[in-house]
């Protein structure tokens, strides 16, 4: 099975020292839905900007299906889609424009973005706002216009940071199987949460983050062994 991301030995080190994240490696196949969690802090965004190409990092390296990120960058972000923390689509543009804006980069066929469009503008409930300035939009509808404009090329490798937040429980649920149905076409997700039910129900694997390492990784059977990834999380992030 493809391997659509694989990150080596990864770190990060910020201005003072503190290593945002230490020696980090994992890799996610087609088809896996892998959440990233642990606490604020712990390197999970920092890691997320890197595999995406918005953040430079000091060792280590990562691929995005096959491409590295560093030296085939262009190509690499072709494959991907990138949902950050914040979403932040320009503000002066209509939601529609703006979607369009991402399809043209991402060489979507003018079939394909229409159907795309509206099927997920349906999905998400944004139908009636897509000709509005996004300026104009709520935190929740901007994550909503990010998700349909990440979606429309179709992304070998979706990666979003806290998609969750902000949401809607129908639009979360909603969000939830694009997310199945997406891997089960093939693609990869990897993406970060605090809301460890939705790890535990949804993920193929999962991996604990504590001060920039992976310390416990596996589907979330594994690593609970009987016990709820909530249990688990609390144990192997506490201090000391």
């Amino acid at each position: 099975m493809e391997t659509m991301l694989e990150i080596q030995n990864l770190t990060k080190v910020y201005p003072g020292g503190k290593r945002a994240v230490d020696g980090l490696s994992l890799a996610v196949r087609a088809g896996e839905i892998y959440g990233f969690i642990g606490h604020n802090g712990a390197g999970k965004s920092t890691t997320i900007r890197a595999v995406c190409g918005v953040m430079d990092f000091d060792g280590g390296s990562i691929r995005v299906a096959g491409c590295d990120v560093r030296a085939q960058a262009l190509e690499a972000k072709r494959r991907m889609a990138y949902l950050p923390d914040t979403p932040e689509p320009y503000p002066f543009m209509t939601g529609a424009q703006f979607i369009s804006l991402t399809a043209d980069l991402y060489g979507v066929g003018e079939r394909e973005r229409s159907a795309r469009t509206q099927r997920y503008a349906a999905l998400f409930g944004m139908e009636q706002s897509l000709g509005e300035l996004t300026g104009a939009y709520s935190h929740g509808m901007r994550q909503k216009l990010m998700l349909i404009a990440a979606l429309v090329h179709q992304p070998s490798l979706l990666v979003l940071d806290e998609p969750f937040v902000g949401l809607d429980p129908e639009a979360s649920f909603h969000l939830k199987e694009v997310m199945r149905e997406l891997c089960a076409q093939g693609s990869a997700i990897f993406f970060s949460t605090h809301v460890l039910e939705v790890a535990q129900k949804l993920c193929s694997r999962v991996g604990i983050l504590r001060d920039g390492r992976l310390i416990a990784e596996g589907t979330p059977e594994e690593i609970g062994n009987g016990r709820s990834l909530e249990d688990v999380f609390m144990e192997e992030t506490r201090e000391g």
